[in-house]
């Protein structure tokens, strides 16, 4: 019975096979017969191909690539952290500070870098013309809000604040267009990476149709980003720098004062009498108290002033550039005989795909 039930087996394996070389067989001669009209699909795909090479744009791509090196990134906790090691503590290099780990690429994608960008005015003839102006003006953005007058009437002029930031007052439409802006950069244009994981390298790229637009965007951005960052890390450590810079000199000021002072009480009195010393003794060390009073505070001041410049340095990344976009930037475009290429495989398998569900079809319903 064994015997008998593997050779059953063995024989229904084999009409499988063989039904199913025999339906390849029918396929392959089934689209042969089709052969005039995958080939006219063929021919149909090559020439849109053609047409795509010929009216898409090459774009451009603006390449800028730093180096990012801070003390205070990893573990943060600076020494501590190779006596941890020793033990068998280990703190972990990606927690902690604000632009640590990959932070910083999203800095760069976030909508308060871009939007600061687009408010940057365009380096050529035309002084007047913002980045965001460029955009609207590269992809016809008027055209299309030809029937909406309170698109077209959007004033995006910036306004300067306090420390030298570009922005502009709120308003719920201009607003929301700035947010679809922002995000088609996000998704069209802007790509942010590190081109080795293992390196401190940021590679920032700005691809474009508009030459112009794409080197001075990139331009922009990095220099928006970075220094947003070196003041940022920096922030706390200036403002204790400045504080103590003006204590510094209020004191300096105060002890030349008691200091000349001093000087003027003896001049006031040149012929002062004998028996009334009260009117230059008093003043003079009143006055000499007071400045080395103030000398010893000036000295604590100058001290504390030269450790927080220190580490003010010691704070302050460093941003080194390594490559900068330079006219003329790089381009691509689709070759013709690639795009007649693609067109004619895409359109001829398309048509084989129609021929063979309909055959698939076809034979299922024969089959019933």
């Amino acid at each position: 019975m064994t015997t008998e039930s593997q050779q059953n087996s063995s024989r229904e394996d084999e009409i499988s096979l063989k039904d199913l070389i025999q339906s390849i067989q029918k396929w392959w001669q089934y689209l042969l017969s089709k052969w005039v009209i995958i080939m006219l699909f063929g021919v149909i795909g090559g020439a849109v191909g053609l047409l795509y090479a010929y009216t898409k744009k090459p774009i451009f791509t603006a390449t800028t690539t730093f180096v990012l090196e801070d003390e205070k990134t990893g573990t943060g906790f600076g020494s501590l952290a190779g006596l941890a090691s020793m033990a068998g503590v280990d703190f972990g290099g990606s927690g902690g500070g604000i632009f640590q780990g990959d932070n910083i690429l999203g800095l760069y994608k976030s909508r308060m870098m871009l939007e600061q960008t687009l408010l940057s005015p365009l380096e050529n003839d035309n002084k007047n013309q913002l980045l965001i102006d460029r955009y609207i003006e590269l992809n016809k953005l008027r055209k299309k809000w030809a029937n909406k007058p309170e698109l077209l009437k959007l004033d995006f002029k910036p306004n300067k604040s306090a420390n030298g930031d570009l922005y502009i007052k709120p308003n719920r439409l201009r607003d929301s267009v700035l947010a679809l802006i922002v995000a088609d950069l996000n998704r069209n244009y802007l790509t942010v990476a590190k081109p080795d994981k293992k390196l401190s390298a940021i590679q920032v790229d700005v691809k474009s149709a508009d030459e112009i637009f794409a080197k001075t965007f990139n331009d922009a951005l990095v220099k928006n980003v970075n220094q947003f960052y070196v003041n940022t890390k920096t922030k706390k450590t200036l403002a204790n720098v400045q504080i103590l810079q003006h204590k510094t000199d209020s004191v300096r000021a105060v002890m030349n004062g008691a200091i000349y002072n001093a000087v003027a009480v003896a001049d006031a009195t040149p012929n002062l009498n004998p028996t009334r010393q009260v009117q230059r003794v008093a003043p003079a060390q009143r006055a000499q108290f007071s400045a080395e009073t103030n000398k010893a505070i000036l000295s604590s001041l100058v001290q504390n002033l030269e450790m927080s410049k220190v580490s003010l340095m010691k704070e302050t990344p460093l941003l080194e550039v390594i490559d900068m976009p330079v006219y003329p930037l790089s381009v691509y475009k689709v070759g013709k005989l690639f795009a007649i290429a693609i067109g004619a495989f895409i359109f001829g398998f398309l048509c084989c795909l129609y021929f063979t569900l309909k055959m698939a079809l076809k034979f299922k319903l024969n089959s019933k």
